[in-house]
């Protein structure tokens, strides 16, 4: 990333990654204001530019408003902020309209190009780009597995997104022998220069060995290939360390706001 200031990055970032891609199907985008809203998606979910342009009074009725609209519905909401978001007091007033701050992730962008080196796997795993549904399901159960709790909504869900748009919309396994160990995939957006990288989660006793460092270098090289030159990926604290290393530059933070009913 030599030459590029990371005030430069961010700019990009705000520019162009602010919007919202949706699965497709039945869920559907509305705007309210600067804000972009997600409905029938498994939650609501809120995101707007860096400035929002509203302040004080205003800015609660316009964070109320989005509360009630899923409140009717029955619905959760997660609002999406960056740590360098306008008006500076976002934060404080979403949590007196009763959202609750998660867990932070950061924001890390890199050079396709950079990141492209050729995969190196462990002996016996393999990479693969699946579509099937039922290699959506096993993905699904990976990451019940990873994390604990019920991740089945993901299967529907990528489904829907590579039905929706197939070609911006790449799904990856690693696999050792019959068993998903790795599961990561990337996403475009029609002319936009970034990449995004999600997913990489990887089972505990196949950790450390580098095969979510070959899934990035696996998805840089199509990003690379299709001449998208930046990728990006909100980083858990556990993954962040690892990206920084490979070459990807912190540009701020995000932290998800949740009002649940």
């Amino acid at each position: 990333m030599e030459g590029i200031p990371i005030d430069e990055l961010r700019t990009a970032y705000d520019a162009q990654l602010r919007g919202v891609t949706t699965p497709g199907g039945s869920v559907r985008v509305e705007r309210d204001g600067p804000l972009t809203r997600v409905v029938g998606w498994r939650r609501g979910f809120v995101t707007g530019p860096r400035d929002l342009g509203v302040y004080g009074a205003e800015l609660d009725t316009l964070i109320a408003r989005q509360r009630d609209f899923y409140a009717a519905r029955g619905e959760a909401v997660e609002w999406k902020t960056r740590a360098h978001d306008l008006p500076t007091d976002l934060t404080e007033r979403l949590t007196a309209a009763g959202f609750v701050g998660e867990d932070s992730e950061t924001v890390l962008i890199g050079q396709s190009a950079d990141l492209a080196a050729d995969p190196v796997l462990p002996d016996g795993v393999t990479v693969r780009r699946v579509t099937a549904g039922s290699d959506l399901q096993r993905i699904a159960a990976l990451e019940s597995t990873v994390w604990g709790e019920d991740w089945s909504w993901l299967a529907d869900d990528l489904a829907a997104r590579i039905e929706n748009a197939p070609e911006n919309t790449v799904v990856l396994v690693a696999e050792a022998r019959t068993e998903v160990v790795c599961a990561a995939w990337l996403v475009f957006n029609d002319g936009i220069d970034f990449g995004g990288l999600w997913g990489g989660s990887t089972l505990k006793e196949w950790r450390g060995q580098g095969i979510y460092r070959a899934m990035v270098a696996h998805r840089a090289q199509l990003a690379a290939a299709r001449e998208v030159p930046y990728v990006y990926v909100d980083a858990s604290a556990d993954s962040a360390p690892i990206l920084t290393r490979l070459g990807l530059h912190a540009v701020t933070t995000t932290t998800p706001y949740v009002w649940s009913p």
